[in-house]
């Protein structure tokens, strides 16, 4: 589905820009307040998924379970927002509620992992 391949696109865009900017305009700030680290746990998994949404989009091609392999794309896009997401915030903000959302996100990775691999066993 060309819809995840745009997803996956533009998530590995961000990956790129917000390492890129963590590691130089921010790297200071995120030091200091000691959430270097944390940013760069978001960053990591943000790619791994940018990835996997651009899986996705292949793999609609050669599955025949596509619902399942949208479902899991879906849920990697909000993995990615959740987990990476709240993870940015908490670095940037010192907000430590934020990391409450983290492992919601965290089950959303999980949850498209499983997808994909009920997709493929399945098929």
């Amino acid at each position: 589905m060309k819809l995840f391949l745009l997803l996956g696109s533009i998530n590995a865009f961000l990956f790129v820009a917000l390492g890129a900017f963590g590691a130089h305009a921010l790297k200071d700030r995120l030091e200091t307040n000691g959430y270097l680290e944390t940013f760069q746990t978001g960053v990591q998994y943000h790619m791994i998924h940018a990835l996997a949404l651009i899986a996705v989009a292949i793999l609609t091609k050669y599955l025949s379970a596509t619902g399942l392999v949208h479902g899991a794309g879906w849920a990697f896009l909000i993995g990615i927002i959740l987990f990476s997401g709240s993870l940015y915030a908490l670095s940037l903000t010192g907000i430590r509620v934020l990391g409450a959302i983290t492992p919601i996100g965290g089950l959303a990775f999980l949850v498209g992992w499983a997808l994909l691999f009920v997709a493929a066993w399945i098929d």
